[in-house]
């Protein structure tokens, strides 16, 4: 037998696998479904992780576009990944890796490499089984680490699509090699017809087929409607779907994302699931830390505006982690947040005023290009001479010091390499270890560094300690040349990496609270750990509003 047919037999079962396909539709919230369901194991005591397979050749969204598929989320080790993975690290307050994210780009990539040193042995590549044995091979990673209990597995895509068939492929072989090892949870959408008056099963049906018709039955059904679900419905969708009655599950539409787990617990999906992989249920799932979150959310004591300015603004999923760290730093700080969403274009020296007129706080996203630079640049300025509490990110740090430079130091060409490459006054250039790469996928600063603050500076008042470690995406730095003038006028750099001397933070003195971040502390930010930096902007834009 061949050693590739060989390997499909040779598999540890400890660990048990939850795949998660979506049918009708896309954007029916599989990652929040799988975190949800995550989470729900966690708490009953077991340790699970999600993984997120992507169908695009791409071979991480490291390159993309954010509008062609929203944030870009970054891991501890350097991976640029799927915004999903940010859920699955809110949720489940567990950090991801490479492995937790997977591209059809990684595997062909991988295959062929194999196939060019001989791995093979002159054997014919094709899709089965060595494009759908290197998916397994990737699905099993997290399991033979011995870490985890349970592997969540997300599907991108819908199933009918073509780029989505290998991966399909791969779990009817898994269900078929593991037995009750592995389970498939397909999530559907029973929409509402307003015209008949009624909700329609009929293309949860069709969906089910296609699953079918690949070999896959699905073990449990999640069903996203606008409606309930009533017992006669839900008897009809598990007679012709092939599924029991209470392997039905309701997902109706929520208020907050972080409503879902408990919808979720409400429907009993983690009971189903156990049974499904013959596991105890164990403990009732302890939710008390998650319930006060969601007490505190839905009731807060005050409400602050935040202006968001960034270039991407159109989708809001481009900056996920960030509105998403607002809310963990409101619901901290027992605030409301409101974000304002403003295009950076559309922001110039004229009507700065009175686009970012009644804002509680600032915060310029991060990004590439110099598309919008100059109306984030005008905004950091509104923000320095209003006193309005100000959060600047990766590009948005950067866009403070040329403000700074320019208008407080008197630098008027000062500017970035990235915009202008033989700038007169670079105070922001390109990193010397990045000059001489060529490529652009993976080879940016990634992953984590440490990061010591300077004592009694307003940014380690806020994580409280002198000593971080924060995640980095960027190939440009604040230019040490300059360092000294700049903290002669009142900008002083009061955070810096041990080895490199890089500048990570910097912060004007004479401000009430004015920040800039090199790294980018919104990919920390979990529900049981709201990123300091965040609670502390919000309360600085809570001292702000009333003073007004």
């Amino acid at each position: 037998m061949p050693p590739e047919v060989i390997e499909c037999f040779v598999m540890s079962n400890s660990t048990k696998y939850v795949f998660v396909t979506g049918g009708v539709a896309s954007s029916l919230g599989k990652g929040i479904i799988s975190a949800s369901l995550a989470k729900l194991l966690q708490a009953r005591g077991y340790s699970a992780t999600i993984q997120k397979l992507d169908p695009y050749i791409n071979v991480d969204p490291g390159t993309l576009n954010p509008y062609e598929h929203g944030e870009c989320f970054v891991t501890d080790d350097g991976a640029e990944t799927d915004l999903d993975l940010g859920h699955y690290e809110r949720f489940l307050n567990v950090p991801t890796s490479q492995a937790n994210n997977v591209t059809t780009g990684k595997i062909y990539q991988s295959v062929i490499e194999k196939e060019r040193r001989g791995v093979f042995l002159g054997k014919t590549v094709q899709v089965i089984p060595h494009i759908t044995n290197e998916i397994k091979e990737r699905i099993q990673l997290l399991g033979k680490e011995g870490t985890y209990d349970i592997v969540i597995t997300e599907i991108g895509g819908t199933v009918g699509d073509i780029e989505s068939l290998p991966y399909i492929e791969a779990v009817r072989q898994m269900k078929w090699e593991f037995e009750n090892d592995c389970i498939v949870v397909h999530l559907t959408l029973v929409p509402f017809l307003a015209a008949a008056g009624e909700l329609k099963t009929k293309p949860t049906q069709h969906s089910v087929k296609q699953l079918l018709e690949m070999g896959v039955q699905p073990d449990i059904l999640c069903c996203r409607t606008e409606h309930e679900l009533d017992l006669t419905l839900r008897r009809k969708i598990a007679k012709f779907c092939n599924v029991n009655m209470n392997a039905v599950i309701e997902s109706r539409d929520a208020d907050s994302i972080y409503d879902v787990p408990i919808l979720m617990q409400a429907e009993e999906l983690d009971k189903v699931v156990l049974e499904k992989l013959s596991l105890p249920t164990k403990s009732t799932p302890d939710l008390d830390n998650w319930k006060e979150f969601l007490r505190r959310l839905k009731n807060p004591e005050a409400e602050v505006t935040i202006g968001l300015i960034g270039k991407y603004v159109e989708l809001k999923d481009s900056y996920k982690s960030i509105s998403e760290s607002l809310i963990h730093g409101g619901v901290a700080a027992n605030a409301k947040v409101n974000v304002r969403w403003i295009h950076s274009e559309k922001i110039n020296s004229e009507n700065a005023a009175s686009e970012l007129k009644g804002l509680d706080g600032i915060l310029v996203a991060p990004g590439f290009g110099s598309r919008g630079i100059s109306g984030k640049i005008e905004t950091v300025r509104f923000a320095r001479e209003n006193n309005v509490p100000f959060l600047g990110i990766c590009l948005g740090m950067q866009c403070a010091v040329i403000e700074f430079a320019r208008n407080v130091i008197g630098w008027k060409e000062a500017h970035t390499t990235e915009i202008i490459e033989g700038c007169k006054t670079p105070v922001i250039d390109m990193m010397s270890e990045q000059k001489a790469i060529s490529d652009k996928g993976g080879t940016m600063r990634l992953g984590a560094y440490k990061c010591l603050l300077t004592p009694g500076s307003k940014v380690s008042s806020a994580y409280g300690s002198d000593k971080i470690s924060e995640r980095h995406r960027h190939r440009y730095e604040f230019n040490n040349e300059y360092l000294e003038e700049f903290e002669k006028h009142g900008m002083k750099a009061t955070g810096r990496n041990p080895e490199t001397g890089l500048v990570e933070v910097v912060e004007i003195e004479d401000h009430p609270w004015f920040i800039g971040a090199q790294f980018h502390p919104e990919y920390k930010s979990t529900v049981a750990n709201p990123h300091p930096l965040f609670v502390a902007f919000i309360k600085a834009a809570l001292k702000k509003k009333k003073q007004k």
